[in-house]
């Protein structure tokens, strides 16, 4: 069995800062991506960051700059620093990782049950 739980997220105002991180626990034999996600109200779920093997770093257009994406291999987790918060970046926000529970297994991808981000205008 394998969870990922999130945490960190709450209100902010406009222009401040928000740490989030995502822990990854159970049978892991192996991750190879591990990403955050974000989800606001009446819109799609959309890609904020990745990191892949090889720390491999990808952002949307509009975080860039402003949101940094870490992982710590040895502990399983991955960090989102949110720094210039803006009331657009409100939404709940999900950790997802493609993991492996074993030599011989197959990779799945697992999701977090999500941490809403409130940036107040």
């Amino acid at each position: 069995q394998v969870q990922l739980v999130e945490s960190g997220g709450g209100l902010v105002q406009a222009g401040g800062s928000l740490r989030l991180s995502c822990a990854a626990s159970g049978n892991i034999f192996s991750i190879s991506f591990m990403n955050w996600f974000r989800q606001a109200p009446g819109k799609q779920r959309e890609l904020v960051a990745a990191s892949t093997v090889g720390d491999k770093t990808n952002y949307a257009d509009s975080v860039k700059g402003r949101f940094t994406i870490s992982r710590d291999y040895a502990k399983n987790t991955v960090t989102l620093q949110m720094n210039s918060l803006k009331p657009e970046d409100t939404a709940v926000y999900y950790c997802n990782a493609a993991i492996v529970s074993s030599m011989w297994g197959v990779e799945y991808e697992y999701w977090g049950q999500g941490t809403q981000v409130t940036v107040s205008s």
